[in-house]
């Protein structure tokens, strides 16, 4: 019986190609992970520099139960980012500090 062959990604590819896949796919996971992580404060206070886009949730207990408030980056003027308020539905358990 022969043994399948497993080189493929340097025979068919090129190391070249693999070494540049690898970094790619590395890259890839790096933003995702960096795009889903969200901020979470105690007191809209603690927010500095919010960017625009940006949302940062605000555990104040403004907002009604199972609710959290998030606050986000909507608009660009010439004094800076304007910032909107709302509550959204809170996911997961709340977590204590």
């Amino acid at each position: 019986m022969t043994e399948p062959d497993v080189s493929f990604s340097t025979e068919s590819f090129g190391i070249h190609a693999a070494r540049r896949t690898l970094c790619f796919l590395a890259a890839f996971g790096l933003l995702v992970a960096a795009t889903q992580a969200q901020a979470t404060v105690g007191r809209e206070q603690d927010i500095v520099g919010l960017r625009l886009g940006q949302r940062v949730k605000v555990d104040d207990g403004t907002c009604a139960a199972g609710q959290i408030k998030e606050v986000s980056g909507t608009k660009m003027t010439a004094t800076g980012v304007v910032w909107a308020r709302k509550c959204i539905p809170r996911v997961g358990p709340k977590q204590s500090r």
